[in-house]
């Protein structure tokens, strides 16, 4: 299994709201495990790789998204929480 355990925020972006504030996302289950800019994760999940948030009971999936300004990245499946389930994982 594939799983999203940590991410790295943009910088100076100290308190997000969004999944857009993201930068990189850490990958663990793949060939090489390490961070990864949200761009590539998004290309990663629309090509059908299944990536899971490591984030339990949920271990929600990701999906791909595009801002309204043409930007890539991910979030979390919704569920039964109000904020995105990948803003919960540890930030480094």
């Amino acid at each position: 299994m594939i799983k999203t355990t940590k991410i790295r925020l943009k910088p100076g972006c100290t308190n997000p709201k969004s999944a857009l504030e993201i930068d990189q996302i850490y990958l663990v289950g793949v060939n090489h495990e390490g961070f990864y800019d949200k761009a590539l994760v998004h290309d990663f999940v629309k090509e059908g790789n299944i990536v899971h948030v490591d984030i339990s009971p949920y271990y929600p999936k990701l999906i791909d998204a595009i801002s309204s300004r043409g930007e890539k990245y991910v979030r979390s499946e919704p569920n039964d929480t109000p904020h995105d389930n990948l803003l919960r994982l540890p930030r480094v």
